[in-house]
C-alpha cells in the first residue's frame, strides 16, 4: 500500500507532509506535490500532517480520487524530490476546497 496526494493538493501545495516523510518520496512540480509509490513506506506520518487534508492510504482514497494513483505515480518518475518543507504559496488558502481543480495541474 501507499499514500496518495489528491486534487485538494493542486494549487495548495503546503509542504509540511515532506518534513515528517523518512524516505523522501515526495516530488514537486509546479502547483502540485505527489508521492512515489516505489519510494512511500506507508509510515502513515503525512497524512495528518496536510492542511488541506489531500492525502489519503490507498486503501481509504475515494472513489472520485482513484484516477490520482496513476497520476502521482507518474509524475514521480519525471518530478524532482523534495526533501525540505517550503513556505506555502501566498494564495494557497483560497484554493483550499475548491473543486475541480485537476484542470489547473501544471505539469
Amino acid at each position: 500500500m501507499t499514500f496518495v496526494v489528491t486534487e485538494n493538493c493542486i494549487k495548495c501545495k503546503y509542504t509540511d507532509c515532506v518534513d515528517v516523510c523518512p524516505v523522501d518520496c515526495f516530488h514537486e512540480g509546479p502547483n502540485f506535490l505527489v508521492i512515489d509509490p516505489e519510494e512511500c513506506i506507508d509510515c502513515t506520518l503525512c497524512e495528518p500532517e496536510c492542511p488541506a487534508e489531500a492525502i489519503y492510504s490507498e486503501d481509504d482514497l475515494p472513489e472520485n480520487q482513484a484516477h490520482f494513483t496513476e497520476l502521482n505515480e507518474e509524475l514521480a518518475k519525471i518530478w524532482p524530490v523534495l526533501a525540505e518543507k517550503k513556505d506555502g504559496p501566498a494564495d494557497g488558502e483560497e484554493w483550499d476546497g475548491k473543486p475541480d481543480k485537476l484542470k489547473l495541474l501544471e505539469r
